[in-house]
């Protein structure tokens, strides 16, 4: 039985393709003067298409050993290969990068009340409402 009826599990697949996707917003922004440097970008929908397919798994030799799996690569994340804002054949445009950083944060504190809401009304029911 699930308290929220998977919200929090929802929410923090939300965080985790937001903190991925703010990593890549800035490893753009850090590599803005670097040559050849070639944009990077989240997709949603890649992600999860990648996490319901891409896992490794361990070759058992013997029934005792214990099964694993995990994830190849980070997934969602792919390289824009033929765009250049630069003559260096840069591809990061800093004012596209930007807005893209203010609207990840948006999505994310949106994300982190939703749970800290989520958490407060547990709280609230656990204490009897006081």
């Amino acid at each position: 039985m699930s308290l929220f009826s998977g919200t929090i599990a929802n929410l923090e697949q939300g965080l985790s393709y937001s903190s991925i996707k703010n990593k890549t917003i800035a490893q753009n922004i850090a590599n803005v003067d670097t040559p050849n440097y070639k944009a990077k970008d989240v997709s949603f929908k890649q992600m999860l298409t990648d996490a319901q397919t891409t896992t490794l798994s361990a070759n058992r030799t013997d029934d005792k050993h214990i099964d694993f799996q995990a994830e190849a690569n980070t997934p969602g994340v792919y390289s824009y290969s033929n765009l250049n804002y630069r003559q260096n054949g840069n591809g990061v445009d800093m004012d596209k990068e930007q807005a893209s950083l203010a609207k990840n944060t948006l999505y994310y504190n949106a994300l982190i009340e939703r749970v800290s809401s989520k958490y407060n009304t547990l709280q609230t029911v656990i204490k009897g409402g006081n």
